[in-house]
């Protein structure tokens, strides 16, 4: 059974955190049944970016790394306090140890901005929100990464970043064939409606 961390710091979007437990969920009852989401929060009540509250099962400070398998990020807004929990210190370090284990971290649009900031992509293709002038896509290449601007999904090693909001379920599903396999992940796509 893979373990996936479904990491949610205060201001993230629910869409791109629901992809992950629907793709993975789904999977668990309709295809191989090899993944378990555990969604693990940076506060014990967490306002979403569209104003409504979610309750994790976990504290990140209870979660140790070496427990799960993987790890997903939603991205979120700064309006709604997003990158005040997603750029913190336990948060950074959180990542870089799931890195330094060499365990997939799969994020969707501004998320990488996290990735970014725990100083894992320099050096590293990668890419985020790439709209709004490519403001965010500017400041995840200050943060050392090599950005990939048009790509709408870029994958480096044990990394999968990718551009906006419409990228989320390609994105859960490629994170699905990693932790499995691709005729699993076609099937599960299928079956979802997808294929």
């Amino acid at each position: 059974m893979s373990r996936i961390c479904l990491l949610l710091p205060n201001g993230f979007e629910a869409v791109e955190a629901s992809v992950f437990t629907d793709v993975l969920g789904w999977n668990r009852e309709e295809g191989d049944g090899s993944t378990e989401v555990v969604t693990v929060g940076t506060r014990k009540r967490l306002a979403c970016t569209w104003n409504f509250t979610v309750l994790p099962e976990k504290l990140l400070v209870d979660v140790n790394v070496d427990e799960c398998d993987a790890l997903a990020l939603p991205g979120g807004f700064e309006t709604a306090g997003f990158y005040e929990d997603a750029f913190r210190e336990d948060v950074l370090a959180f990542i870089r140890e799931f890195d330094r284990q060499g365990k997939w971290i799969s994020s969707i649009c501004v998320a990488a901005l996290m990735i970014g900031k725990s100083g894992v992509l320099e050096g590293r293709r990668a890419t985020t929100y790439n709209l709004n002038n490519r403001k965010r896509q500017l400041m995840l290449k200050e943060m050392g990464a090599l950005v990939v601007p048009d790509e709408r999904i870029v994958v480096d090693r044990n990394i999968i970043t990718s551009f906006n909001p419409s990228t989320a379920f390609d994105v859960a599903f490629m994170l699905l064939e990693k932790l499995t396999n691709a005729d699993n992940a076609n099937e599960v796509r299928g079956l979802m409606g997808f294929a």
